[in-house]
């Protein structure tokens, strides 16, 4: 009985020693996480727009029925990666003329303000969440992520995670994905 209570515990550690060595190797993608929301209308939300900021807020009533594909965009002025992708998303929205909408993603609306000065406001509407709970609606693990919305109000893509590198790629595959099948 003694020996079975000395491997008990070192049965344990050499499990737990297993699965976290491999939740550190391998192929896996952190950023693959599925959306159930795609291929689903937008969620129901209504965000104020950010205060001191004239752009617009946004809510469901702006994407769905609008007759031209978009992108929805969830960004926080304290997010790394959201001003590494930024310039990114300012030319695609240049370049491509795809209306951009934002969801300002608990943050205080002095930074996001400031933010947007800094680097250039390529939102045509940009929805308030200082509460987080229309990111909880869209499913949002993290900022940034970036969704292609149909002419329809459809989700037809999410990419978790900055539009830069792969991310960029994906992203347009998406959208070409999206205007050969509109």
């Amino acid at each position: 009985m003694k020996r079975l209570l000395f491997f008990i515990p070192l049965a344990v550690a050499a499990f737990l020693g297993g699965f976290f060595f491999w939740g550190l190797t391998g192929d896996r993608d952190p950023n693959a996480i599925p959306s159930v929301l795609i291929s689903q209308p937008v969620p129901s939300f209504a965000l104020d727009a950010v205060p001191g900021l004239e752009t617009p807020g946004l809510s469901e009533a702006d994407l769905q029925g609008s007759g031209e594909l978009m992108l929805v965009n969830v960004f926080a002025s304290w997010c790394g990666p959201c001003r590494a992708e930024h310039p990114l998303l300012t030319r695609l929205v240049e370049e491509e003329g795809i209306p951009l909408m934002g969801i300002n993603y608990k943050d205080k609306a002095e930074d996001a303000v400031a933010w947007l000065d800094e680097l250039g406001n390529p939102y045509a509407r940009i929805g308030y969440d200082i509460s987080g709970r229309a990111g909880i609606e869209w499913g949002v693990t993290g900022v940034p992520e970036t969704f292609v919305i149909g002419a329809d109000g459809t989700i037809l893509y999410r990419e978790a995670g900055p539009v830069v590198g792969d991310g960029m790629k994906r992203l347009m595959e998406a959208i070409e994905a999206a205007k050969a099948g509109a």
